[in-house]
């Protein structure tokens, strides 16, 4: 059981998650834990209020989706702090590919119990731009351009859905232009391009089946889409499971990746990263991650 808990949580997330986090604390405090519970007030406030706690040690929570994750991830780089992860997000990627349950009762038990394993996250370099920490995928072209393009206030309403409604409009007036893939020093092209350590995109669906989220290595998830109808079918394959079998996808591993073009969008664990061109290696440190 950790001997501090720091809990690190978006109020403006909205009331359900504010429900899903009281349910986890009760469990906690249920157990004799004792959670302190900062709040953000603002984009990068988790990574700072990270970086203050861990030097305190303990376990530092983010209470939120893959973004939030990643924020507190990147504050305790260096730190002996353990990231704890609380999954109040809308697709919780990066806890579905740990096993880490979904249930806020049953992710608190985890939390008590305190089992941890070493992760080293990836590390996304933009020209002239802070490195960014990133604990399950970057995107580039289609995807990027969902994640840029979404307005909140729909994400707000629909969750998952949002992405789905958004995909179809970007679908609709995306131009597909080219991308350059260096990955290893191996040039490919692609429209679209998803860097992930994990198996799973956009919540339980399969897009790279044989990556393993506690590695070194990314998968390179490349895909070409000449025409609309293109990315209408890689649409429908994704959740049948199908996509990484279609031909114009290629799927491979490698450790440093770069991606060029044109100053396209760029999505770093769901949320929105800035343009290309970007470079995407290993980071030189670890971290502990408490799992199940």
């Amino acid at each position: 059981m950790p001997s501090r808990i720091v809990i690190i949580f978006n109020p403006a997330a909205g009331t359900r998650r504010r429900r899903r986090l009281d349910a986890a604390l009760d469990l906690l405090r249920g157990v004799g834990l004792r959670p302190e519970v900062l709040e953000t007030a603002r984009p990068g406030d988790a990574m700072l209020l990270a970086g203050e706690s861990a030097g305190h040690g303990g376990t530092i929570v983010a209470a939120g989706g893959d973004g939030t994750i990643a924020e507190v991830a990147a504050g305790i780089r260096g730190s002996d702090a353990a990231l704890g992860v609380l999954p109040l997000g809308t697709a919780n990627v990066f806890a579905l590919e740990l096993g880490i349950p979904l249930a806020p009762k049953e992710a608190a038990v985890v939390l008590a119990m305190g089992r941890t394993i070493r992760f080293r996250p990836g590390i996304a370099r933009r020209d002239g731009a802070a490195e960014r920490p990133f604990v399950q995928m970057v995107g580039a072209g289609l995807d990027a351009a969902v994640v840029r393009d979404l307005p909140p206030r729909l994400k707000r309403m629909l969750g998952k859905g949002a992405y789905v409604l958004q995909t179809l409009r970007e679908i609709g007036r995306n131009g597909f232009a080219a991308l350059k893939v260096v990955a290893d020093g191996v040039e490919r092209s692609a429209t679209s391009v998803v860097v992930t350590k994990g198996r799973l995109y956009a919540g339980r669906f399969v897009i790279a089946p044989d990556a393993d989220a506690r590695g070194d290595e990314f998968r390179v998830v490349a895909l070409r889409q000449c025409v609309r109808l293109d990315a209408l079918r890689h649409a429908a394959a994704l959740p049948l499971g199908l996509l990484p079998g279609l031909r114009e996808i290629r799927v491979f591993a490698a450790r440093h990746v770069r991606i060029e073009g044109a100053g396209g969008p760029l999505q770093a664990d769901g949320d929105a990263a800035g343009i290309l061109p970007v470079e995407i290696a290993p980071s030189p440190t670890t971290i502990r991650i408490v799992v199940p």
